[in-house]
C-alpha cells in the first residue's frame, strides 16, 4: 500500500456549502400543507420511503425530492390532494433551486491550504445542472483540478476517479460529512476517510463509523484539515 497522500478530494453538499438545511425546511413546510391528512411522523416516513424508492429513477438532489414530495402526497391523500398543494410543492422545488449558495467555515481555506502541494478533486453527487449551478456560485471552481459529479458514490467510483486523476485510491483522502458516501466508500476502496460532521445528516447517508480502521480520521471542521495533511504526507 502506497502510504504517500497525493490526491485530496472534497465532497460539495454540507462540507463545503450549506445544503441538507433547505431540505429540513422544506420538509416542515411538506408537513403543513399535508397536515390534515396524515400525522408528520407518518408522513416523513412515507417521504422516506419514496426517497429510497426513487433514487434508482431520479438519482439523489432536489428534483428528485420534489417528485417525492408530490409523490408521498398523492399517496396520503388516496389520490385527493388539490391541484393548489401540488403546484405549491413544486414552487418549493423551484425555490430550493434557486437558493444562493452559503459556505461553511473554513471551506475555502482548506482548499487552498492543500492545493499547492497535493491534486484537489470535487466528487459529488446528484442532479448534474444543480450542482454545476451550486459550483459555479461558490467561487471555489478554479481551485480543483478536476471535477466529478456522479450518481452514486461506490468503491469502485472511488477507485476508478483516482486512477484517473491521481496515483489510485491508497495515495488518495476524501473529505466530507457523509458517513456512507464520504468515509465508508472511499475506505472500503483504500483511500484515506475523512470525517467533517455536519449537525443535519440524511437518513440515508447514516453508517456505522469505521473507527477500526487506520485510514479514517475525523476532523470537527475543515480548520484542521491541512495540519492532518501535513501529519499523514
Amino acid at each position: 500500500m502506497n502510504d504517500k497522500l497525493t490526491t485530496i478530494a472534497f465532497d460539495a453538499d454540507d462540507t463545503l456549502w450549506h445544503n441538507e438545511r433547505f431540505f429540513k425546511l422544506t420538509q416542515e413546510y411538506f408537513a403543513e400543507l399535508l397536515a390534515d391528512h396524515a400525522e408528520r411522523d407518518h408522513l416523513m416516513d412515507r417521504l422516506l420511503e419514496a426517497e429510497k424508492r426513487n433514487i434508482r429513477h431520479y438519482g439523489y438532489g432536489i428534483k428528485g425530492f420534489t417528485l417525492s414530495m408530490i409523490e408521498t402526497a398523492i399517496q396520503v391523500t388516496d389520490d385527493r390532494v388539490p391541484a393548489r398543494v401540488i403546484r405549491q410543492l413544486i414552487e418549493a422545488g423551484q425555490e430550493m433551486l434557486a437558493h444562493p449558495i452559503e459556505l461553511l467555515p473554513h471551506a475555502r481555506e482548506a482548499i487552498e491550504a492543500v492545493s499547492g502541494t497535493h491534486k484537489v478533486l470535487l466528487i459529488t453527487k446528484g442532479d448534474l445542472i444543480d450542482q454545476e449551478r451550486k459550483l459555479a456560485q461558490s467561487g471555489l471552481g478554479e481551485l480543483f483540478d478536476g471535477v466529478e459529479i456522479v450518481s452514486e458514490k461506490t468503491a469502485t467510483t472511488y477507485a476508478t476517479i483516482f486512477a484517473q486523476y491521481g496515483d489510485g485510491p491508497d495515495a488518495s483522502m476524501m473529505v466530507g460529512n457523509s458517513m456512507r458516501s464520504d468515509v465508508v466508500a472511499p475506505i472500503e476502496a483504500g483511500c484515506w476517510g475523512v470525517h467533517v460532521p455536519h449537525g443535519l445528516v440524511w437518513e440515508i447517508e447514516q453508517a456505522e463509523t469505521p473507527i477500526a480502521s487506520p485510514r479514517f480520521h475525523e476532523l470537527r471542521d475543515l480548520g484542521g484539515l491541512a495540519m492532518l495533511v501535513a501529519r499523514i504526507s
